[in-house]
């Protein structure tokens, strides 16, 4: 019987292990999508508590406890200490087995803390203890971590109006490793609801500097915004999208559309798609003109829960996997781009793994011979980083791609244990070329196989952004 979590975790061939141990686990990280808060990186935030760390803002954690039957407020409540929210995570980590959840929180313990222990309620407040005894010793800070990990390089998610206070103090601070803006405008498209549109209009002009009144006037602030990140190292763009949009818009239709939502008047479903049509076109075409790469995630609904949205807002557990028949839409937003000589570097990725075939013959259609890999595949995202998850991805893209030219991992969270992802993918990655070697399906080409996992691993993204 093989240990649980030994060294050789996931590495089920001595091909797997050579290519893992002596090549990917020494790459650096380059977390190019993640939703770190700048300010904790600025300040070298010291964390109270291992509660803060780790379950602080997890909703993939706060998901799980509710599903045990652990009471909201051990999750988000205000009232609780927290060592009752670890004693409640505690209690649930034994009815997560086969959730990615189980293997995180142990890869967690192990890299970060140099504990083997299995968290239980038997082990929770030993392993609490021990936790929050190390989080007081330098280099368990926010900066710590980083290190620890060997990061490289990371890019946070910021909206427009982020005055990047926190990235220009950091850079200032001359800490080493580069924590670099990453233009997120979803707010800027969001008529679905007119009044926080209005509301959010308003507070762009005011920080570009710009009286918006009509529509040409929204695009100047945000373009303004636009270079204003790129002179600030802001070198990729990401949208978080239900799905793509093909309904066609005049220029006449958008002012319409935009002057109804700044009264605040409700939009029809036409109305809201035309929009969003025209703003990820225009968004797509300043990433273009500034060299950036720009990043599309879609498939998601999102608070799902009415009552608990009112309650504790978005990004709290409550979103699902959509179903979208969005095809067509992508491939016509992509062609059109390219038609008109704007299509920039790009990734997209699929929150229902339905859709993996999908993307990743998309991706074919648009590649150009301009870089490597222009068009990619997202690593799989969010319910999908896991074992199962990833490695369908990774299968899709093999057939229907070029794997070799993959950019890897990303994190996609606000946590500053979670970069043991990235180890996690690594080595699924080399099992997954280890086992293909053993049984012939390729050849046992060293050299080869070294390159491959270490592009995967680190060169590729180091190359493909540009940093």
């Amino acid at each position: 019987m093989k240990k649980f979590m030994d060294e050789n975790f996931l590495l089920e061939t001595e091909t797997a292990q050579d290519l893992f141990h002596n090549h990917a686990a020494k790459m650096p990280i380059i977390d190019y999508h993640c939703h770190l808060i700048p300010e904790m990186v600025a300040n070298d935030h010291k964390f109270k508590s291992i509660t803060e760390l780790w379950l602080g803002g997890d909703h993939y954690k706060w998901r799980a406890m509710r599903t045990n039957g652990v009471d909201e407020k051990y999750c988000t409540g205000k009232d609780t200490s927290d060592w009752e929210k670890f004693e409640k995570w505690a209690e649930t980590v034994p009815y997560t087995y086969r959730n990615p959840l189980y293997h995180w929180t142990h890869l967690e313990l192990k890299t970060a803390f140099g504990i083997d222990k299995l968290l239980s309620p038997k082990t929770a407040r030993e392993i609490y203890d021990e936790c929050n005894e190390k989080l007081q010793q330098p280099g368990y800070t926010a900066r710590g971590f980083m290190r620890r990990y060997n990061v490289e390089c990371v890019c946070t998610t910021d909206d427009p109006v982020d005055d990047l206070r926190y990235h220009k103090q950091t850079k200032e601070s001359g800490f080493e490793i580069k924590m670099i803006p990453a233009w997120r405008p979803d707010k800027a498209m969001a008529v679905d609801n007119a009044k926080k549109f209005a509301e959010y209009v308003t507070q762009l002009g005011e920080v570009a500097g710009v009286t918006i009144s009509k529509f040409q006037d929204m695009i100047d602030a945000l373009q303004k915004r636009h270079d204003f990140f790129n002179e600030n190292g802001c070198r990729l763009s990401d949208h978080g999208i239900e799905e793509f949009y093909d309904e066609p818009y005049t220029e006449s239709q958008i002012e319409t559309i935009f002057e109804k939502a700044m009264r605040g008047q409700d939009l029809s479903q036409l109305e809201i798609r035309q929009f969003k049509h025209c703003m990820l076109t225009i968004f797509a075409e300043m990433d273009y003109d500034s060299d950036w790469t720009q990043q599309y995630h879609y498939g998601a609904i999102r608070d799902n829960n009415s009552l608990m949205f009112k309650k504790l807002g978005p990004d709290t557990g409550f979103d699902s996997i959509g179903e979208f028949n969005t095809a067509k839409a992508m491939s016509h937003f992509l062609d059109h781009l390219n038609a008109e000589g704007k299509l920039t570097r790009t990734i997209l990725y699929t929150l229902n793994p339905c859709a993996n075939e999908v993307i990743a013959t998309m991706l074919g259609n648009f590649q150009d011979g301009s870089c490597p890999g222009k068009i990619q595949f997202g690593s799989g995202w969010w319910f999908n980083d896991q074992l199962d998850g990833m490695t369908k991805q990774m299968n899709a893209l093999s057939v229907l791609g070029l794997l070799s030219r993959f950019v890897g991992m990303l994190t996609d969270s606000r946590s500053f244990l979670s970069y043991p992802r990235h180890e996690y993918f690594r080595r699924l990655l080399c099992n997954l070329l280890g086992n293909d070697v053993e049984k012939g399906l390729l050849p046992d080409d060293k050299e080869t196989l070294y390159r491959m996992v270490e592009d995967i691993s680190y060169y590729n993204a180091k190359n493909y952004f540009k940093f």
